[in-house]
């Protein structure tokens, strides 16, 4: 069997490991930029906005795929449906409430409106011509139903290679600490961090530390940096010193109004730390509540602070905890038991088809 994969460049490390994990069962993969192969309108290049099919068409005819999957929708998942290959298209977040949410904040200007209408108009026919939706948690599937309900659904949560993931020497924290490892990418996500400033005056002798960045990072910063135990430490490397940072600190806390299946959780438990988060989303599906970490409500500043101070305190909890984790997410997510359950709803798919 083969499958093209085209994808994000900034989610090509992930798609790599999904692709050698497929190879080791036998499915023939083929990763490429999307853009790369086909953009057209809307685009930043306006010579690339009359690029035909061209390149998906040679792309196709040399490899000759028996699906393609996209993790985002653009020209490259509508020249899949045009030509008459299965297409999978995989949904990482509440596509809808994010554009709400953009319109909303960021794109203002009528030319800013304008293409991300045409990026709506793009995504519905990427949705109702696709073979099969594939969200990444459950609490995901239940809004697509919403909006497609005669589109087949697949939930298939994100995986990890767990031989990454170990601990090394860590980057030069002030301890106890308690680290934050998140994007300001989405407003709806974000401002969930906000809920920390309580939480800061409560726990001065703990130092909070951000890495992450996007922009609404200094609507984020320009109150939590009030807080001398707050500090800032931007993007961090991919893997290696996210790795450093996530060996160093004591506690990790994803604070997040609306996640689907963030893969920072799955790495800090790996690296055997306690993990509380918002009970938003699919964020519970990662976690077993009270094992191998704590789910706190939305703006329970007091749920934080009870559930911090637990753990900054009690050495052998936490260490209970992060144990706890490490095997829950090697006993769920690896991604030889993701792929393993792709490769099940392709084949059943394509039989069909």
């Amino acid at each position: 069997m083969k499958l093209l994969i085209g994808g994000a460049p900034s989610k090509f490390f992930h798609l790599k490991e999904f692709g050698d994990a497929l190879a080791r069962l036998g499915v023939e993969y083929k990763l490429v930029h999307d853009t790369d192969v086909y953009t057209g309108f809307p685009s930043r290049n306006v010579k690339r906005w009359f690029e035909g099919t061209g390149k998906f068409d040679k792309l196709v005819s040399e490899f000759k795929p028996d699906a393609v999957f996209v993790d985002r929708q653009t020209h490259f998942g509508l020249a899949a449906i045009k030509s008459g290959i299965p297409l999978f298209v995989l949904l990482r977040g509440d596509y809808w409430s994010e554009i709400k949410w953009a319109r909303e904040t960021l794109y203002k200007s009528p030319m800013q409106r304008m293409v991300i209408r045409w990026k709506d108009k793009i995504a519905e026919k990427c949705f109702s011509g696709a073979t099969g939706i594939i969200p990444i948690c459950k609490y995901l599937e239940d809004i697509v139903k919403e909006h497609y309900p005669n589109i087949p659904t697949h939930v298939i949560h994100g995986g990890i290679d767990v031989s990454r993931w170990y601990n090394v020497n860590g980057m030069d924290l002030r301890h106890p600490c308690v680290g934050l490892l998140q994007g300001a990418w989405i407003w709806g996500k974000t401002k969930e961090m906000l809920t920390l400033t309580k939480v800061l005056e409560a726990m001065p002798e703990v130092t909070f530390y951000w890495a992450g960045d996007g922009p609404y990072r200094d609507k984020i910063l320009e109150i939590l940096k009030k807080y001398p135990n707050f500090q800032w430490l931007g993007s961090l490397e991919y893997p290696d010193r996210v790795r450093e940072y996530l060996s160093a600190i004591d506690v990790y806390a994803l604070a997040s109004g609306m996640d689907m299946s963030p893969l920072t959780i799955q790495e800090a438990a790996l690296l055997e730390k306690p993990v509380i988060a918002t009970r938003a989303g699919g964020i519970p599906e990662l976690m077993d509540d009270n094992n191998t970490g704590f789910l706190v409500e939305k703006a329970d500043h007091e749920g934080w602070i009870q559930k911090l101070s637990l753990l900054i305190n009690d050495n052998k909890k936490a260490k209970q905890m992060g144990t706890a984790g490490r095997n829950f997410v090697k006993d769920n997510f690896s991604w030889d038991k993701i792929a393993k359950k792709f490769v099940t709803v392709l084949e059943s798919n394509i039989r069909q088809s």
